[in-house]
């Protein structure tokens, strides 16, 4: 999640950052932002789904989505940055960007985490941060590790998959994606869950009304939205995506609201 969404994928050269202001039109690559600087990298690596990074001009409310990713988060402020450790989010939260604070992060592919921390225990902001040593490095996995900035949080992440601490369980996105395992619905709930940080009909949940988020902002009738997304009938839509998203389908129908999913 942002600050403050089959099969292994090769290894990309870095994009440009790909900078989206208040106002755009689209939906956004979370938050509901209003006033918020934020720039996006899709996909810059095998077990990276993207990196961000954010700021404000000022006080900024926002409302932090729900989120089935497990992220490294850094915030940067007075020239010193905090790396935090933090697992999926279950439901919106209200949330401040303050000015002169610079966040960034990697949201890691589904399926990936990392070994000393189990995402199910960072879930809904049990956040840990990192020990900062006094020569500004940072300890993690019982190894000092440079601080990572937002030009080389890539290169980071791939030395930590490289050190053994960020592994992944490709079981996960095979029991996303409807494939067959190899396993019994025992073990295969208990990797998933180990993995993910939630069930399988919590991370279902939140993919579901995420889906339902991008479709309402790009204009899709409500009853639309309910037959793709599965939801029962709009009753049940209308309650989950408040819960989730922060806001009613009518609000993000009328593209009142930038959201980033």
């Amino acid at each position: 999640m942002i600050m403050v969404g089959a099969g292994p994928r090769a290894v990309r050269d870095r994009p440009a950052w790909h900078d989206r202001r208040t106002g755009a039109d689209d939906v956004n690559e979370g938050v509901c932002m209003v006033g918020l600087r934020l720039q996006v990298v899709p996909e810059p690596g095998v077990l990276v789904d993207r990196i961000w990074m954010a700021d404000c001009d000022d006080d900024t409310p926002v409302s932090a989505v729900a989120s089935y990713h497990t992220s490294i988060c850094c915030v940067r402020a007075g020239g010193v940055t905090t790396v935090y450790l933090r697992g999926p989010v279950t439901r919106a939260t209200p949330l401040v960007c303050p000015p002169g604070t610079e966040f960034f992060g990697a949201d890691f592919r589904t399926g990936a985490y990392l070994t000393v921390a189990p995402p199910a225990g960072l879930a809904d902001w049990n956040d840990i941060a990192l020990p900062t040593l006094p020569d500004g490095r940072i300890l993690l996995g019982g190894q000092t590790w440079e601080t990572p900035t937002p030009d080389n949080l890539d290169v980071f992440v791939d030395r930590l998959h490289r050190a053994g601490l960020l592994i992944f369980d490709p079981l996960v996105e095979d029991l996303r994606y409807g494939c067959t395992v190899p396993v019994s619905t025992r073990v295969a709930q208990a990797r998933f869950r180990r993995a993910a940080g939630l069930s399988r009909r919590a991370f279902d949940l939140i993919d579901r009304t995420r889906q339902a988020a991008d479709l309402l902002r790009a204009g899709s009738p409500i009853r639309e939205v309910v037959a793709r997304t599965g939801f029962y009938d709009q009753p049940q839509l209308t309650r989950v995506v408040r819960r989730l998203i922060g806001h009613t389908p009518g609000e993000l129908a009328r593209g009142d609201l930038v959201v980033t999913l």
